[in-house]
C-alpha cells in the first residue's frame, strides 16, 4: 500500500484520538480500542515506512494512548509518584543483571581487602592511611572506637558527608562511559576499603561493635555505591554491546537507563548522610536492639525497592519490560542556515552539528592548531620551570595561567598570550570553514584558500573576546559575563559573512548588540555545560594546599592519575612533580581543543540567526519553494541544507 493511501485510510481514526486526547473526559474503552488500532498501524508503518514521518507520528500517538490508559490524570505529585512506582522499578528490573554483577564484584574486592589485612597487618595503613589508623587506635584505647565520627557541628558534618557521597556515587556512575573501566576502578577502591576497614576492627575484637556503628549509615551508603556502579556498567555496556543500534544510539539509551537508576539513589544517599552525622555520631547512647533494627530495616528497604518490587512491577506490566525503545531513524539531515532558531534550537543544533562534523574540525585543529599550541606550552614550561616543580592551590587555574601566559610576568608571557590569540582565531576559522563546506569532504587546499581570505578578519573580530577572557582577576569575570555579549559573535560574523572587512565589522557589532539577551543566556549555558564536561576528569573544586605533601581536598580522576605517575617517577628517580604537572597540562590542552569548538559552533549559529534577520534570505527562498513541498511525505526541499 502506498504511504499516501495508508494515511488517507486512517487519518479519521488518528484525528479522533487527537480530539479525544484534548478532552477533559476520556473513555477508557475507546482509548483501549484506539491503543490496539494505533499499535497495529505503528507496526505496519515500522515495516513499510520506517524512515518516514508517519512512523514517528504514530509512535508519538501510541505513547500518548499508553499514557491515557495507564497513568491517571492528577496533580504533579501523582505523576512523580508514578515514576517511582513504575518507571524507575522497570529500569532497575531491566538492569538487574548489571546490578547483581556489581554486587558480586564488590563482594570479591571486599573479601580481597579482608584477606590482605589478615596476612598483612600494615595493609590498613596503605588503604585507610596512617593518620586514620593512628587516630582509630587511640580511640580504641579510650573505649570509643568510632569516635572519629564525632563532630561539633552535626549540620556541617551532614552537608559535607552528603555532598561527598553524592560525588562518589556520581563519579562511580559517570566513569562507566569509559567502557565500564572507570566504574570498576571506583568499585575496587571502595570495596577494598570496606573489607579492610571491617577486618581491621575484627582484629581488635570489635567486629560487632564496628558493624553496629558503621552499618547504621553504611546500609544505604554502601548499597548506593554498588547500585551506582551497576548504573555505570549499564551505561558502559551501551558502548560495548550496541546490539541492533549504532553505538551512539545504544549509548543514548543505556545512559538514559543509568541516569534513571541514579535518580532513585539520591534520597538514599541523603538519608545515609543524615544517619551518619546524627545517628552514628551518637551510637554509644543507642541500645543494641535499636541499632540492629535500624540496620535490618535499611537493608530491607534496599532489598525491597531494588530486588522484590521491580520483579512485581515487571510481572504486572510485562509488555513494558521488553518494549523496544525508539530512536531517531531519520537520516542525518543537513542544516538549514537560512532560518531563525530559538535558543533551544540553537543548543540542540549545536550538539548535532558538533557530532556530525567533529571529524572535520578535529582534523584541522590536530594538524595545525594543536602542534603550534604544544610549542607555546613547551616555551612556557621552560620559562616557568620553577612553577612546574610544585603544587598549587587551584592547580587547573595555575596551569592554564602558565600555558596561556595569563600571568603577564614578563615579555615572553605577553608574546605567548598574543600567539594564543592567533591559535584561537584559527579554531574559529576551522569552525567557519566547516559551516561553509557542509556536505563536502575536507580538502586542505580549500581550507587554506578559505583561511587566507577570512583569517585576518576573524582574528581582529575575536581580539576583544580573547583579551577580555585573559585578564587574571576574579572580580573581572563577574563583570565580563555581562560585557561579552556585546562582541562575542564578532569573529563568527567575520568568518561567515562576505564583503569588505569594514562591512563585516559594522555588521558584527550590530548583530552582537541586537542579540544581547540570547547571547548572555548562551554564554551562561555553555559555560555551565563545559564546566560539567570537565567535572568527571578535572573537578573545578579540586583544591590543593600548595605544598608537595598534602592530598587535594576533593581529588578527581586527574589527581589520581597524577599521583600514579608521581609514584612511578619516584621509583625511577625522575622529577615527579614536573612530569605530573606536564601531564596535567596535556589533559587541559586536549580538553580545550575538544570542547572549545562546541562553544564556537553555538556562536556561529547565533551569527547566522542575526544575519538571517538582516537579509531575510531564508524567507525569500521559502517563497521560491512555495507549493513545491509534498503534503504527505518528505521531498528534497525538506532536506535542503
Amino acid at each position: 500500500m502506498k504511504e499516501t493511501r495508508f494515511i488517507e485510510q486512517n487519518k479519521k481514526k488518528w484525528n479522533r484520538f487527537e480530539k479525544l486526547s484534548e478532552s477533559q473526559t476520556k473513555d477508557p474503552e475507546e482509548l483501549s480500542s484506539l491503543y490496539m488500532d494505533i499499535t497495529d498501524d505503528l507496526s505496519y508503518a515500522q515495516t513499510f515506512y520506517n524512515r518516514r514521518t508517519v512512523k514517528v507520528y504514530l509512535n508519538q500517538l501510541a505513547q500518548r494512548v499508553y499514557t491515557g490508559l495507564h497513568i491517571q490524570k492528577g496533580e504533579s505529585f501523582k505523576k512523580v509518584l508514578q515514576v517511582w512506582k513504575i518507571s524507575l522499578p522497570l529500569e532497575i528490573y531491566r538492569a538487574r543483571k548489571n546490578l547483581l554483577f556489581a554486587l558480586i564484584v564488590f563482594m570479591v574486592w571486599a573479601t580481597l581487602g579482608a584477606v590482605s589485612t589478615h596476612y598483612n597487618a600494615d595493609f590498613p595503613r596503605i588503604v585507610l592511611g596512617d593518620m586514620y589508623v593512628d587516630i582509630t587506635n587511640e580511640n580504641i584505647a579510650k573505649g570509643k572506637p568510632l569516635d572519629i565520627y564525632q563532630d561539633e557541628s552535626n549540620l556541617g558534618m551532614f552537608i559535607d558527608i552528603a555532598t561527598n557521597n553524592l560525588r562518589v556515587a556520581f563519579l562511580c556512575f559517570i566513569f562507566g562511559i569509559f567502557f565500564t573501566i572507570g566504574t570498576h576502578i571506583f568499585l575496587f577502591q571502595n570495596a577494598v576499603m570496606v573489607g579492610t576497614f571491617q577486618y581491621f576492627f575484627a582484629t581488635k575484637g570489635l567486629l560487632i561493635t564496628s558493624f553496629l556503628g558503621i552499618w547504621i549509615h553504611g546500609a544505604f551508603e554502601i548499597s548506593a555505591i554498588v547500585l551506582a556502579a551497576g548504573a555505570g556498567i549499564t551505561m558502559g555496556n551501551g558502548w560495548l554491546f550496541p546490539g541492533n543500534y549504532t553505538r551512539m544510539q545504544s549509548l543514548q539509551l543505556s545512559a538514559k537507563r543509568g541516569l534513571k537508576i541514579m535518580l532513585s539513589l539520591v534520597p538514599f544517599i541523603i538519608i545515609a548522610g543524615f544517619l551518619e552525622s546524627y545517628v552514628t555520631a551518637n551510637y554509644l547512647s543507642l541500645p543494641e536492639w535499636s541499632k540492629w533494627a535500624l540496620i535490618l530495616f535499611s537493608f530491607g528497604i534496599i532489598l525491597f525497592y531494588y530486588v522484590i518490587y521491580p520483579a512485581i512491577v515487571a510481572r504486572k506490566y510485562p509488555e513494558l519490560v521488553n518494549a523496544e525503545e525508539t530512536v531517531n531513524t531519520f537520516p542525518n539531515k543537513g542544516f538549514d542556515l537560512l532560518k531563525l532558531r530559538s535558543l533551544g534550537e540553537i543548543i540542540a543544533d549545536t550538539f548535532r552539528f558538533y557530532r556530525l562534523n567533529f571529524g572535520k574540525m578535529a582534523r584541522i585543529n590536530l594538524c595545525f592548531t594543536f602542534p603550534l599550541a604544544l610549542v607555546l606550552v613547551y616555551l612556557q614550561d621552560v620559562h616557568h620551570s620553577d612553577l612546574l616543580a610544585t603544587n598549587h592551590w587551584f592547580d587547573w587555574s595555575k596551569q592554564l595561567e602558565i600555558m596561556l601566559g595569563f600571568g603577564y610576568t614578563g615579555l615572553q608571557d605577553y608574546l605567548v598570550n598574543f600567539g594564543w590569540s592567533i591559535l584561537t582565531a584559527l579554531v574559529f576559522v576551522s569552525v567557519s570553514y566547516t559551516f561553509s563546506s557542509l556536505g563536502q569532504p575536507y580538502r586542505t587546499k580549500d581550507f587554506f584558500h578559505f583561511a587566507r581570505s577570512r583569517f585576518i578578519g576573524v582574528w581582529l573580530g575575536i581580539l576583544l573576546l580573547f583579551y577580555a577572557l585573559s585578564i587574571p582577576s576574579w572580580w573581572w569575570y563577574y563583570l565580563i559575563l555581562f560585557i561579552l555579549p556585546l562582541f562575542y559573535i564578532n569573529g563568527a560574523v567575520a568568518g561567515i559573512v562576505s564583503g569588505s572587512f569594514s562591512e563585516r565589522f559594522r555588521l558584527s557589532w550590530k548583530y552582537s548588540v541586537r542579540s544581547y539577551g540570547n547571547g548572555l543566556l548562551t554564554i551562561m549555558l555553555f559555560t555551565v555545560i563545559m564546566a560539567l564536561f570537565a567535572q568527571p576528569i578535572a573537578f573545578v573544586g579540586s583544591i590543593h594546599d600548595g605544598t608537595l605533601l598534602q592530598d587535594p581536598l576533593y581529588p578527581d580522576l586527574l589527581d589520581m592519575a597524577c599521583e600514579f605517575i608521581r609514584n612511578i617517577c619516584y621509583k625511577l628517580e625522575w622529577d615527579a612533580w614536573v612530569i605530573s604537572n606536564i601531564f596535567r597540562q596535556l589533559v587541559y590542552l586536549s580538553f580545550l581543543f575538544f570542547v572549545l569548538p562546541l562553544w564556537i559552533v553555538a556562536i556561529h549559529f547565533m551569527a547566522y540567526n542575526e544575519h538571517e534577520k538582516e537579509t531575510a534570505s531564508g524567507l525569500r527562498r521559502a517563497f521560491a519553494l512555495f507549493g513545491k513541498r509534498s503534503r504527505v511525505k518528505e521531498n528534497e526541499a525538506d532536506y535542503e541544507a
